[in-house]
């Protein structure tokens, strides 16, 4: 029973790697399309608000739970 379950997935495991096998084709993988890069995440000054922002938000967050008595 071991053999035979020995050659049936010996068999499996050949008919996979068989199947990768092929003409090796040329594939051209260009990431420049041509097109502009307008994606708005790119620019360093969106980061300098968003962090400008974060910052003076957490500073009127901790500042307003202040109580004096």
């Amino acid at each position: 029973m071991k053999r035979i379950y020995f050659l049936l997935m010996l068999s499996l495991y050949s008919t996979f790697l068989l199947a990768q096998e092929g003409e090796t084709k040329k594939i051209n993988v260009d990431i420049n399309t041509g097109t502009s890069n307008d994606n708005w995440y790119a620019s360093p000054w969106v980061w300098v608000v968003g962090a400008a922002v974060l910052i003076l938000l957490l500073v009127a967050l901790t500042r307003g739970n202040r109580r004096t008595d």
